[in-house]
């Protein structure tokens, strides 16, 4: 589901404001506007459709659109492609920031649960990268509840000579078993204050963790003191050799959002 219309897609930000209310009030609805775009058609009416080949249901689901109000829902368009190099402009090169790659379906794949290879694959764009330092830590669940695995991070703000971190994200994927372990001790050592499961650890300009945190994008957001928020943010590195006076700072998120 989009918010807006499919010339102004709004952000998942956005959606976000439609959803897990009880009832929306004419007002949210006409300030954030839902859209859909359709890619497959499961059900039509009492019949299963799951086990077709997605040249059929694509074929149902062209039909089924033109019943449907045009302001209101629209088709996921085929990308057209002679080469992978062709393809791959496309996909690093979306006609919407939004985008995040391109999916590629086999005709005659049904639709089946779980996350099956071979039928779909999606290819998504390189992800964003970032340098942040490690601000707070929290003990996981299942396995991880013996280890602080989740993860606040934040960037550089303010003029110099008076910098300070604004938290950016939140990490609990991406670093090895090991690694983990190399975390959780450094949590544990340079702990500076709790509160409840969480520990706050050093971080200034002369000691802290730098973490590389890849992305996906960026939401404006009202709720973090940064301004920002990340989507599907992870830990891709851990720069145990770099300052965390050289992290980023928060104009190169801004950057991005422009």
């Amino acid at each position: 589901m989009l918010v807006g219309s499919p010339s102004a897609t709004g952000t998942f930000s956005d959606l976000q404001q439609r959803l897990n209310r009880k009832s929306v009030s004419p007002k949210i609805q006409a300030q954030y506007p839902a859209f859909m775009r359709c890619y497959d058609l499961l059900q039509l009416g009492d019949e299963d459709l799951r086990p077709l080949p997605y040249r059929e249901r694509r074929a149902r689901l062209d039909d089924f659109i033109k019943t449907l109000d045009p302001t209101r829902f629209d088709l996921s368009p085929f990308v057209a492609f002679e080469s992978w190099t062709e393809l791959e402009t496309h996909r690093s090169n979306p006609p919407h920031p939004i985008i995040e790659g391109v999916m590629l379906k086999r005709w005659d794949s049904p639709y089946v649960a779980g996350r099956p290879k071979g039928p779909w694959f999606k290819w998504k764009r390189d992800p964003h990268t970032v340098d942040a330092v490690l601000m707070y830590a929290q003990r996981g669940h299942g396995k991880r509840s013996s280890f602080y695995s989740d993860y606040t991070f934040g960037v550089w703000s303010g003029p110099e000579g008076a910098e300070e971190l604004v938290p950016v994200g939140k990490a609990y994927f991406g670093f090895t078993d090991e690694e983990l372990k190399q975390i959780d001790k450094y949590v544990r050592d340079n702990t500076i204050e709790r509160f409840g499961p969480v520990r706050s650890v050093r971080a200034d300009r002369t000691a802290g963790l730098v973490l590389e945190v890849a992305f996906e994008g960026l939401n404006r957001s009202t709720r973090h003191k940064s301004g920002v928020a990340m989507r599907f943010p992870r830990i891709s590195r851990l720069r145990w050799d770099k300052p965390t006076a050289e992290a980023d700072r928060i104009e190169t998120l801004q950057a991005l959002l422009d």
